[in-house]
């Protein structure tokens, strides 16, 4: 039996977000957003960021820490290096901006032997890099791992899929997971998952990772929204 691979959240989200035979994304705003989202709350759950309990909800890093991942590394010395303090949804942008963040994270996943990494032309004049699914196990596994959390009636999911979840939901990306008509029935039930009421040993950095992921989104979700129609007005 092969070794089961290790995906970061942002990596499972991109999955989500990726078309498997094409390998491209349109990574709008909603889903760099979403990957932002899941890096705030992985750093949560790791026990290197954490957020205030009042309702500013800024962010702090934890003295010295350090991480192996170097996106989540990168992300975490923004927050440690930053002059002042941020709230979640402050940072869920910042981390949404950073410098060819699809691309990185794919060739995370390249390197993993879950994609592969390619190139073609748009128009066949346009040359774009794209990342066809090499590995579809992982992203199959993340589907039922969700389909599960979200149909079903366990009382005790794991923070990890419930933040998948939260964010997907607030950015569109759990329809491609689960069909839109399914959905509909489980509101009640996404609602839950998405305020952490599911966790299973609901540490405090847990339900901390999980309501903090989905209401950052949302706000930076807002900022986005506004900010472009202002834009285009």
């Amino acid at each position: 039996m092969p070794a089961k691979i290790s995906l970061t959240l942002y990596e499972e989200m991109l999955l989500l977000a990726l078309d498997d035979r094409k390998g491209t994304t349109g990574m709008s705003a909603w889903h760099t957003t979403a990957m932002g989202g899941v890096i705030l709350a992985e750093l949560v759950l790791m026990g290197k960021l954490h957020i205030g309990a009042d309702k500013k909800k800024m962010v702090d890093a934890e003295p010295g820490a350090q991480v192996d991942d170097p996106l989540l590394s990168e992300c975490l010395r923004l927050v440690q290096d930053a002059k002042r303090r941020k709230r979640g949804s402050e940072w869920v942008a910042k981390f949404a901006g950073l410098k060819d963040l699809r691309n990185r994270a794919a060739r995370g996943l390249v390197s993993k032997g879950v994609l592969n990494e390619s190139s073609d032309k748009v128009l066949g004049l346009f040359p774009r890099t794209i990342f066809p699914t090499r590995d579809g196990g992982p992203e199959q596994a993340l589907i039922a791992r969700l389909t599960d959390a979200v149909m079903g009636d366990s009382d005790r999911i794991d923070p990890r899929t419930m933040v998948v979840v939260a964010v997907a939901n607030a950015t569109a990306l759990l329809e491609k997971a689960i069909p839109k008509k399914d959905l509909k029935g489980r509101k009640a039930r996404l609602k839950q998952l998405s305020e952490g009421q599911l966790a299973a040993g609901a540490t405090g950095e847990a339900l901390q990772a999980v309501q903090a992921a989905q209401a950052a989104v949302a706000a930076a979700l807002i900022a986005t929204t506004v900010a472009t129609s202002a834009a285009t007005s």
